[in-house]
């Protein structure tokens, strides 16, 4: 399939290449190619298969990768390959990359896996390589993969260890931390403030009525997507349950419904713009999105100021954010600079300075509160570019120590805003933001995220005992209806603008469009609010101790848990029961705002054991 046709200095400006000759395919350095791709890419295949509805156990790459290696094996006859004959493979494969590069051929290597593998449809596969090959062929050749740790991958840790992903830590100033200071309730009558958060609006601009909500591509309800069968109906007027995004009427009538969860002093807006057709999107795109749903958010909310954050949907290839070390087209800058002019009105200009360096800024919305949006892409477990170098991408992190050090100095409270939420991130990333967050807990008041297109939290502990709660991160539902729910948002109630505020959250609310009631006929679309997190959970306050409170209760109270279960899918759970296995491992993500933690969740079953041998972790997200 040809590749995508883009604007001048929006797209990948590669000049053509004649496919390869069978006698070039046989020659013995790409025969070895062969064998390094099918290492190189299955990261990047996997994020096209269609997601289940509801997923629960989490899959990180080397998981993934590891129910992988038995298929590639047996494909490409890797049986008897010795550690030795593996070694010497793979370092003729990394000379063969850097002294002859074949993209196209690469793309055939890919393609056929992704055949293989039936990763995704035909036509798919074939899409999503061209658009993935030239980055991933560009990633492997300045990656540190060296032989022993490709062998260790594929043939097992006798024969070397998969270590791209080591260890880090960032550096912490040496002011002594102060003693914990929890925040005090509001006096009565103090300033409330509300604040309009969107997240995962993902609009498709090719949304149809009337198509096949359950075609075989991993995105449908589409131009084509083909019509149902007759005896199912086709995709509703204002969305479908199913794998389906938004069209571009319902982000109208949601934007312009706000008028009674409103008025909001301030909008959180956390990414993901474009829809999941991730296969077939150029820059063009990506960049029609932006800036369409960006007129569209000013169009209805006029002055109330709006603070973005980074998605990982905003790029192409989806997941693909270089550190800003890497030039030329491969860099972001394209969309950073893209944002930076859509958003100008909204960010000062030292906020437009660092989101266009990488995705990231600082400002203070009001007197005694900073934001901070953090660019969570370089925290990715999806994002290959971390493949070169993960170690605190951009200087985010240490970036992020400096402001919140600064914010401490002067007494100001941060609010902190991103996309993928902490928990999801890469193990050192994660734990290194956790020692963060436990080092800065008196002075960050607030943490908000989206991704997962669900409705739940993470609560973080103090790293000595792991037992204190001192701060959460509220995970809030998607817009779009991407994978069989409602369309929503939230509205958070914070304490107000005065001094001496603590800007918590002092509650929250959610907000649906029910898809069954506004896809009837003659009906008008009514969002309505879902539930209030307080009164709904009988909670004494949304300080980080009630929340951790309410995991413990819904561990031992199934009618407070299939209340939860309901709210965390906006109103449309799956028909499939939650057992007891599912009812931890979802509590457990509660629990876990550090990736790959076990112990945040030991309390959970009495003897410390977990059913079913199913993985402490956060569940994976839907996108």
């Amino acid at each position: 399939m040809p590749r995508h046709a883009v604007s001048p200095g929006q797209g990948h400006p590669r000049s053509g290449r004649e496919p390869e000759s069978d006698r070039s395919r046989g020659s013995p350095r790409l025969r070895l190619l062969w064998v390094g791709l099918a290492l190189a890419l299955p990261h990047a295949l996997v994020l096209w298969a269609p997601a289940g509805a509801h997923p629960l156990p989490p899959q990180s790459h080397l998981a993934r990768f590891g129910r992988l290696v038995p298929q590639l094996r047996n494909t490409f006859g890797w049986w008897n390959l010795t550690c030795p004959v593996c070694k010497g493979l793979f370092t003729a494969i990394d000379f063969g990359l850097k002294k002859e590069p074949s993209v196209a051929w690469v793309g055939s290597m890919a393609t056929k896996i992704c055949n293989v593998l039936k990763i995704a449809p035909p036509t798919v596969c074939q899409s999503a390589v061209q658009l993935f090959e030239g980055d991933m062929v560009e990633v492997w050749t300045r990656s540190v993969l060296r032989p022993s740790e490709a062998c260790g991958l594929l043939l097992g840790s006798t024969c070397g260890h998969w270590d791209i992903f080591s260890s880090w830590n960032i550096s912490l100033p040496a002011v002594p931390k102060p003693s914990p200071q929890p925040p005090k309730p509001p006096a009565p009558g103090a300033p409330v403030s509300r604040i309009l958060f969107l997240t995962d609006l993902h609009w498709d601009h090719d949304y149809l009525e009337g198509t096949d909500p359950n075609c075989e591509n991993p995105l449908c309800c589409r131009r084509d997507s083909g019509l149902p069968p007759a005896s199912r109906p086709g995709a509703g007027y204002w969305g479908e349950y199913s794998k389906c995004d938004l069209p571009l009427r319902t982000l109208e009538s949601l934007l312009s419904g706000l008028g009674p969860a409103g008025p909001f002093d301030m909008v959180y807006w956390t990414g993901d713009i474009p829809a999941h057709n991730v296969w077939h999107q150029s820059r063009q795109d990506q960049l029609r999105a932006l800036t369409t749903v960006t007129a569209l958010v000013k169009k209805f909310l006029g002055p109330v100021p709006v603070y973005p954050a980074v998605g990982n949907h905003e790029t192409t290839p989806v997941n693909g954010f270089p550190p800003p070390f890497i030039e030329g087209n491969f860099s972001s800058r394209w969309l950073y600079e893209a944002m930076a002019k859509a958003w100008e009105s909204w960010l000062p200009d030292e906020a437009l300075h660092t989101l266009r360096i990488g995705g990231f800024y600082a400002l203070s919305p009001r007197p005694g509160l900073r934001l901070i949006s953090l660019n969570m892409n370089f925290c990715s477990r999806e994002n290959f570019w971390l493949l070169i170098n993960s170690t605190d991408p951009a200087g985010q992190l240490q970036w992020l120590v400096g402001e919140l050090q600064a914010a401490e100095d002067r007494g100001d409270k941060v609010h902190i805003i991103g996309h993928i939420p902490p928990g999801h991130c890469l193990k050192s990333w994660s734990w290194n933001y956790y020692r963060i967050v436990a080092r800065y807990e008196n002075t960050l008041a607030g943490q908000f995220f989206g991704h997962t297109h669900v409705d739940e939290f993470e609560v973080f502990y103090d790293e000595e005992t792991l037992s204190r709660p001192l701060s959460v991160a509220f995970l809030a539902p998607s817009a779009t209806t991407y994978i069989g729910l409602n369309p929503g948002y939230r509205v958070y109630e914070i304490d107000g603008n005065y001094p001496g505020s603590s800007h918590v959250v002092l509650d929250h609310e959610t907000y649906i469009l029910n898809l069954t009631q506004a896809n009837e006929p003659g009906a008008v679309p009514r969002w309505q609010r879902l539930y209030r997190a307080r009164e709904t959970y009988g909670l004494p306050n949304a300080l980080p101790a009630a929340w951790h409170d309410l995991v413990y209760r819904m561990r031992g109270d199934t009618q407070l848990f299939q209340t939860f279960w309901f709210l965390y899918h906006k109103g449309h759970p799956p028909s499939e029961p939650c057992g007891m296995p599912c009812r931890l491992t979802i509590l457990c993500a509660q629990l876990s705002a550090r990736s790959d933690s076990p112990a945040l969740c030991r309390h959970l079953v009495p003897d410390g054991s977990f059913p079913d041998d199913q993985s402490l972790q956060p569940r994976p997200p839907l996108c």
